[in-house]
């Protein structure tokens, strides 16, 4: 019997009719730190980039329930030798402050690294999102800084603290 409350499962077409409402029911929670998809449009947009081939959208499901509870989204992968991506994520409303995002981080950490090849994850936080800060801090980020003007988001250039996750094992070598 596993001891996990949650599993990881990449997002697809079929969750839109879920997905959209949970993250419309969400809305007061994620911002102004970020802006999931919460329309038709923005989700099928969503799934574009996700095709693309350098982003993957994986869903925190709770176990006993299959019920929807997060997002994690790796952004930008870059391959060659910085094995590098950026890191995205939101919870459902109802769910949050309940510890699964931080045992779905620990789960897209080892996705990252074992089955994508990653040596690094950075997620980009503006500093008064204190509870982001949590959960990255939780899962052994470390602050590398603070980026000014980083991002564009709800109509200004927002400051934001990088934190990274490196993998830190010796026999990690990019492809050659």
């Amino acid at each position: 019997m596993s001891d996990k409350r949650v599993y990881l499962r990449s997002i697809t077409r079929d969750d839109r009719d879920v997905f959209v409402p949970l993250m419309q029911r969400s809305v007061s929670l994620h911002e102004p730190w970020i802006h999931p998809p919460i329309n038709n449009q923005m989700f099928t947009l969503y799934l574009k980039r996700l095709k693309r081939g350098d982003h993957v959208g994986l869903l925190v499901i709770e176990e006993a329930t299959d019920t929807i509870v997060g997002c994690f989204n790796i952004n930008n992968i870059v391959r060659g030798s910085f094995l590098s991506a950026s890191l995205g994520y939101y919870v459902v409303a109802e769910f949050s402050g309940r510890g699964y995002m931080h045992e779905g981080l620990t789960l897209v950490i080892e996705h990252a690294l074992n089955k994508l090849g990653l040596h690094r994850l950075e997620a980009n936080i503006q500093p008064d999102n204190l509870k982001s800060i949590a959960l990255v801090q939780g899962c052994g980020f470390e602050k590398e800084g603070l980026s000014p003007d980083y991002l564009f988001i709800t109509g200004a250039w927002r400051d934001h603290e990088r934190w990274a996750y490196v993998d830190r094992r010796p026999s990690l070598k990019p492809a050659s």
